[in-house]
């Protein structure tokens, strides 16, 4: 199982440090790099990390990176990220734990702490997506697609990509059936599992049927380079994470 992280600082040489320990663990990958607050939750609230890395500053200015922004969070959504806390202060750390955040390391970061925090973050992780159409109660392995009194389940696994046409949405499916739901393609977003991916307004991919990107063309490349989809520069932050996932270290 792969899982996903987010790096939140602004200083330009934590995050290379960071992304270089994680190339020991290659069951995590990097979703994307926060430089201030405002941005750290637009991040969090668009990529859903798993995990995110957050060196806080002593400075609680809006503008400044501190465990406020764990706190903040709470204004958007009930279940937080896995917050991991690096800092040289045990006051700051104590602090973050209070505000929400799940563990910390004290500077300087290396692979055994790292390795150390991780194994506790995997061995508590409970995370699910249902993606019930219905309602609340689906599996994360199939998808019921309702169309009027119509009920198609459907595994995940089968499934290409989804179009938005208008206020309905189109299923692609790998035998070549075309589905159509009444729901809109947001609705889907909010509950398929981390290998669906939303590169466009009007499309969402499953990553496993990615086999190019041509960032040149704005082009993503599925089955086997059959079907090419335009993505935007909206969701540039997307294509970044799914390029790490399929081949870390490459951007």
């Amino acid at each position: 199982m792969q899982y996903s992280y987010l790096i939140i600082d602004d200083d330009a040489e934590y995050p290379a440090q960071v992304l270089s320990l994680f190339e020991s663990f290659p069951e995590f990958f990097c979703v994307g790099i926060a430089t201030g607050h405002e941005d750290a939750i637009n991040k969090i609230l668009d990529l859903q990390p798993d995990i995110i890395i957050l060196e806080p500053r002593g400075n609680q200015s809006k503008d400044s990176l501190s465990f406020s922004v764990i706190t903040d969070l709470h204004q958007y959504i009930d279940n937080l990220p896995h917050f991991i806390i690096h800092t040289n202060s045990t006051k700051l750390a104590y602090d973050a734990i209070k505000a929400g955040a799940a563990d910390y390391i004290l500077k300087p970061l290396d692979s055994i702490e790292l390795r150390k925090s991780l194994l506790k973050f995997k061995k508590g992780f409970t995370k699910s997506k249902t993606v019930s159409i219905l309602d609340d109660n689906g599996s994360n392995e199939t998808i019921c697609i309702k169309s009027y009194s119509d009920y198609q389940f459907v595994p995940l696994n089968d499934i290409i990509y989804l179009k938005a046409d208008n206020n309905t949405t189109d299923f692609y499916l790998h035998n070549g059936r075309k589905l159509t739901a009444y729901k809109t393609l947001k609705h889907y977003e909010a509950s398929l599992p981390m290998n669906f991916s939303r590169i466009h307004n009007s499309y969402i991919v499953n990553i496993n049927f990615i086999s190019r990107i041509n960032l040149g063309k704005s082009l993503c490349y599925l089955n086997n380079s059959d079907i090419s989809i335009s993505f935007s520069k909206t969701f540039k932050d997307n294509i970044e994470a799914i390029i790490r996932r399929i081949a870390p270290g490459n951007i």
